[in-house]
């Protein structure tokens, strides 16, 4: 672990308030996965959150997390909190000298997508995503020879190559409509293979007469679900909701009550009634609502992403302080600006009525 050259040192007054601080926002956090917070704990983490919020200042960053990572990342120093699309457009909105993206590479690279002036900066160079990682851009040239009358549109969960390769980009939040939307009938869907099915279904039961091709990715979270659980889980608690992401298999989305994206399936629980609700998503979302909602019944059902578990608060204080060149976000211009052409299409038709 890269040490800072100037630790800095808090009063036992200042670190108690801070601990107070994110007591509040963590103490309704029950996951199996997460640590038990306390007072104690709090007090741990303190001087931690007090220095980052502080390096925060000096550098003029921001820090964007996804939903995904640990909550004290989320409650004790994200400026900004959310699921790919909200992710995205506070990155084109941000006015900072650097962005410290803490979720996975691959949202990092649309955040230098979206703000090349800002030094765009990621805390584990290590955080992969294996959607992103199961198709380059050679890869999709190859697919598009294939299908020239297609319109090729890739999930935010891609590489910038392969952003630049495509005609639109789509979040889970906006896919059916953007897809829905397109002239075309062929649609080359890249790179989850999973959503791509999803998708089908939602065609169909609009009648959008589309065909749906896809590559081969999923997601190591939400391909992992047993159908079984959903069966066993409504016997035991009646009146239960299942909620799902589009990533997952039809046969997991066929049987939830809801299928949204991240802030959709948020937005979902807190403004739904019902005794249980079981979240077929990564823990950390179950970890958020926890908190924003503790109020609310949660029976255990989530899987843990290993790659977004690689942030940490000690990775983020060190990239602040000094990052590494592996740890900088940088992308070749003529790319950045292929890819930059899906993305504003995306922001184009997601944002139109």
């Amino acid at each position: 672990m890269v040490m800072p050259a100037h630790p800095k040192t808090y009063s036992e007054a200042e670190i108690e308030d801070e601990a107070k601080r994110l007591l509040a926002r963590l103490m309704h956090v029950e996951c199996e996965a997460s640590r038990s917070w306390n007072i104690e704990a709090c007090r741990e983490i303190a001087p931690l959150t007090l220095e980052i919020n502080d390096l925060k200042k000096e550098k003029g960053a921001v820090v964007l997390a996804h939903s995904y990572v640990e909550p004290e990342i989320v409650y004790g120093v994200a400026d900004f909190a959310g699921d790919s699309y909200m992710l995205s457009l506070k990155a084109k909105q941000a006015a900072a000298e650097r962005i410290v993206f803490s979720g996975v590479v691959f949202m990092a690279e649309t955040a230098k997508i979206l703000s090349p002036e800002a030094e765009v900066v990621v805390p584990d160079r290590g955080s992969g995503c294996s959607l992103a990682d199961s198709l380059t851009g050679a890869q999709l040239r190859e697919l598009k020879s294939r299908y020239p009358d297609a319109a090729v549109v890739c999930y935010i969960n891609s590489t910038a190559d392969v952003k630049a390769e495509c005609d639109v980009c789509v979040t889970s939040s906006n896919v059916y409509k953007i897809v829905a939307s397109l002239p075309q009938k062929r649609i080359l869907f890249v790179p989850d293979r999973l959503m791509a099915e999803n998708i089908r279904v939602e065609m169909r039961k609009r009648g959008i007469d589309k065909e749906i091709l896809s590559s081969d990715g999923t997601c190591i979270v939400h391909d992992r679900f047993d159908p079984n659980i959903v069966v066993d889980a409504r016997r035991k608690y009646p009146g239960l909701k299942v909620v799902s992401h589009p990533e997952c298999t039809i046969d997991i989305t066929g049987q939830s009550d809801f299928v949204g994206s991240t802030g959709a399936m948020m937005e979902y629980v807190k403004t739904t009634e019902a005794p249980y609700f079981m979240m077929l998503t990564e823990c950390g979302l179950l970890e958020r609502l926890e908190v924003e909602s503790p109020e609310k019944n949660f029976i255990s059902g989530c899987k843990l992403c290993p790659y977004m578990k690689m942030n940490s608060l000690e990775k983020i204080r060190d990239v602040l302080v000094s990052p590494r060149q592996e740890q900088i976000i940088e992308l070749d211009e003529e790319l950045r600006l292929k890819a930059l052409g899906s993305i504003e299409r995306m922001f184009e038709i997601a944002e139109s009525k």
